[in-house]
C-alpha cells in the first residue's frame, strides 16, 4: 500500500468514526431533551438506525434514469444499490385508493393529455395557495388511472428517459407494499421504503384524509410498528403528528426553504417559518413526535447569489443534539441541479461533478441523502468512507 492509499484509509477511518459518533448522538434518549426519549421509544426500534450511513435513498426510485414513481424506477434503484427507495408520494383517487405520484396534478407525469375521454377533466384548482391547471388524481377512479401510463417529468434535462414513456402504469401504495415483500424475498435482505403524505391538508379538506389510509394499509401488511422497514415523511408537521398517533413507524418532517411556511401552518394561522423550525428550540419540538428531518440541501450548506456553496450552517449539529437524523434532498447529476461550482459546461442535460458535491455534503455529517442517481451516490459514499 502506498502512502497516498494509507492516508486515504486513515481519512476513511476517521470519517467512519465521526459518522458513528453522530449516529450514536442521534439516539436522543441520553440527551435529556423534552419528549425525545418517548418519541424514540414509540418509533425508534432498531431498524432505521441500523441502515448504512450515509444512507442512500433512491429519490422516487432511480428517477435519473427512468420515469419517476414507476416500478421500473423503483426496481432500478435497488439494482443500483439504494439502501431505501422513496416508493410513494402518496395521493388519493376519487374512490379513496392511494397512488404514487409526485403531485396530484398528473399532466406532467402521465399521458393523460393524450386520452380524449379525459379531456373534460382538465381544470384549475388551488393547491396549497397556488392556482394549478391540469388533471388531478382525486377526479379519477383507480380503474381510470390504471388506463394511463407514466412519462418523464423533466424531458429537457433527461431526454434519454423519454425512451420509457408509456411503459409503466401508476402504482398503488398497496402494490408497493406487496412489491417490497417480493423484493425482500428475492434479494434475501430487507428492502426499505420511504413514502410521503402529499398535500395532506388539501386532501383532508376534500374528505380524503391520507394518514388514516396510510395507517390502514400498513396495519394490513404488518408494517405499522417501530421496527417496520417503512419510514414516513411529510412537509406538513401536523401530518407527522397525526401519524405519530396512528402508527409506530419512524417519522421524518420535510423542510423547504427557510423563508417558507408549511401549508398546514398557513391554514392554521401559525406564523412560524421553516427558519423557526431549524432553531434548537424548533428542532426539539420536532423531536417530540418525529425521529428525523428531511431538509433541503440549502439548509445544510447555503448558496451565494451565483449559486456556489458557502459555509455550512449548524443544522447538522443542532439536529443531532436534538436526537434527530438528517436526510436532505435532492442530489442529481445534471448541471442545473448542482451547485454552480460543481457544474461542467452549460448543457442542461449534461452531467457536472456530483462526486465533488456529494463529498462536500457528506463532510457536514448528514446521515443520508435523497438522490435521483443511486449508483452515483453509492460510489460517492464509498469514496468518502475510503472503501
Amino acid at each position: 500500500m502506498g502512502a497516498q492509499e494509507s492516508n486515504g484509509q486513515d481519512r476513511g477511518t476517521a470519517r467512519r468514526a465521526l459518522l458513528s459518533a453522530a449516529v450514536l448522538g442521534a439516539g436522543g434518549a441520553a440527551l435529556g431533551l423534552p419528549g425525545t426519549a418517548s418519541a424514540d421509544e414509540r418509533h425508534g426500534g432498531g431498524g432505521y438506525r441500523s441502515l448504512p450511513r450515509p444512507t442512500v435513498i433512491g429519490h422516487r426510485g432511480a428517477s435519473g434514469y427512468r420515469p419517476e414513481h414507476t416500478f421500473g424506477s423503483y426496481q432500478l434503484a435497488l439494482d443500483l444499490g439504494a439502501d431505501v427507495v422513496e416508493a410513494g408520494d402518496l395521493v388519493p383517487t376519487k374512490d379513496g385508493h392511494l397512488v404514487c405520484r409526485h403531485e396530484p396534478e398528473i399532466g406532467g407525469t402521465t399521458d393523460v393529455a393524450a386520452h380524449p375521454e379525459f379531456a373534460g377533466r382538465r381544470t384549475t384548482k388551488t393547491l396549497d395557495g397556488v392556482p394549478t391547471t391540469g388533471w388531478f388524481t382525486e377526479d379519477f377512479t383507480l380503474a381510470e388511472l390504471k388506463t394511463l401510463r407514466a412519462v418523464e417529468r423533466v424531458p429537457a434535462n433527461r431526454p434519454h428517459n423519454t425512451l420509457y414513456d408509456g411503459r409503466w402504469e401508476i402504482p398503488t401504495f398497496e402494490e408497493v407494499l406487496r412489491w417490497q415483500d417480493e423484493q425482500t424475498r428475492r434479494r434475501g435482505k430487507q428492502v426499505w421504503i420511504y413514502p410521503e403524505t402529499k398535500h395532506p391538508t388539501y386532501f383532508r379538506a376534500l374528505g380524503l384524509g391520507l394518514e388514516e389510509r396510510v395507517a390502514k394499509l400498513l396495519r394490513k401488511y404488518g408494517k405499522d410498528r417501530k421496527d417496520s422497514p417503512v419510514i414516513l415523511q411529510s412537509f406538513e408537521p401536523s401530518s407527522i403528528q397525526r401519524l405519530d398517533k396512528l402508527v409506530g413507524n419512524p417519522l421524518v418532517v420535510l423542510l423547504s426553504a427557510a423563508s417558507t411556511r408549511p401549508w398546514d401552518f398557513v391554514a392554521a394561522g401559525d406564523p412560524r417559518t421553516v427558519a423557526d423550525l431549524v432553531t434548537p428550540a424548533g428542532l426539539e419540538w420536532i423531536a417530540s413526535y418525529a425521529q428525523g428531518i428531511g431538509p433541503t440541501l440549502d439548509l445544510v450548506i447555503p448558496k451565494d447569489a451565483a449559486g456556489n456553496l458557502t459555509t455550512p450552517t449548524t443544522l447538522v449539529a443542532d439536529a443531532h443534539r436534538a436526537g434527530l437524523i438528517l436526510h436532505p434532498y435532492t442530489m442529481r447529476n445534471e448541471n442545473p441541479f448542482l451547485p454552480a461550482n460543481f457544474r461542467k459546461g452549460t448543457a442542461v442535460d449534461a452531467y457536472g461533478d456530483p462526486f465533488g458535491a456529494f463529498r462536500t455534503y457528506f463532510e457536514t455529517g448528514i446521515d443520508g441523502v435523497f438522490s435521483d442517481n443511486a449508483d452515483t451516490a453509492v460510489l460517492a459514499r464509498a469514496d468518502f468512507l475510503g472503501r
